[in-house]
């Protein structure tokens, strides 16, 4: 286990996507509002806690078959634009204030999603290139 992860800059993002993705789930499950915003929640909760695990647990250095670095951006992104649809639709029809909430809380989520595909992005461009691509000196 690297308990380093957990406290790095990187760990520490995980660490608050699925929180505050937890708490948008349950202000829209609070606010019964429609099952596309709960289902949305759900899944970046479950999805942002295994990318958490595989690192704390060091299994992508294990299962070398995926670049999971890459896997993760392209998860952020794709929450991110999720995000972006869902919680503007939740903010502007505001069937209830619990699905104010919500939509207030994803598009927090929304923001660090953006932080962490950035974070990424500058591990794997700051780590130069890797395997049989590397030149030789």
């Amino acid at each position: 286990v690297d308990s380093g992860f957990a406290r790095s800059p990187r760990g520490a993002v995980k660490i608050a996507r699925a929180l505050v993705a937890f708490v948008t789930f349950l202000c829209f499950v609070a606010s019964r509002a429609h099952g596309a915003y709960t289902a949305l929640a759900v899944m970046e909760v479950v999805i942002t806690a295994l990318f958490f695990l595989l690192y704390l647990l060091k299994l992508d250095r294990k299962m070398r078959w995926l670049f999971w670095p890459l896997a993760d951006i392209f998860n952020s992104v794709i929450a991110a634009l999720f995000l972006l649809i869902v919680c503007l639709f939740a903010v502007i029809i505001k069937t209830n204030n619990g699905t104010l909430a919500g939509g207030v809380f994803g598009l927090v989520l929304l923001v660090l999603c953006v932080v962490d595909a950035v974070l990424l992005f500058q591990k794997i461009s700051l780590d130069g290139p890797r395997g049989r691509n590397t030149p030789a000196k």
